[in-house]
């Protein structure tokens, strides 16, 4: 897997496995057979299409579409809409989305609820 641990200016588009560790200054599309670990920051949009994989534990400034035929788990935080427009989206009970969370057609979206405050520490 290949790692990015520096600053991106611009656009780019995933084909391969890549673990993001630094800062997108724009959009970041993932294409089919594209693996994305997201553990640093997109200042743009970013889109899963048809066969792309993603994990967000960082940020993304703007919006998240997921494509048919794409997976996202989402863990981190979100600074737009997340739109499902038929992919498969998971998003934890850490994630933070600002905007809101829409499916159309045959997506799929699981959101893990938050645990009370009251049982945070364990009890």
């Amino acid at each position: 897997m290949r790692q990015e641990r520096r600053p991106i200016a611009g656009n780019i588009i995933v084909a391969d496995a890549l673990e993001l560790w630094g800062n997108v200054g724009g959009d970041v599309t993932v294409v089919k057979g594209g693996k994305l670990y997201c553990r640093g920051s997109i200042l743009g949009n970013l889109l899963v299409e048809d066969g792309g994989r993603v994990h967000v534990y960082g940020n993304v400034a703007g919006d998240m579409v997921i494509q048919e035929g794409a997976k996202v788990v989402h863990s981190g935080a979100v600074g737009g809409d997340i739109i499902n427009r038929g992919g498969r989206l998971y998003v934890d009970s850490t994630a933070k989305v600002l905007g809101r969370i829409r499916t159309h057609g045959n997506g799929q979206t699981k959101v893990e609820k938050p645990l009370p405050p009251w049982t945070a520490d364990g009890e």
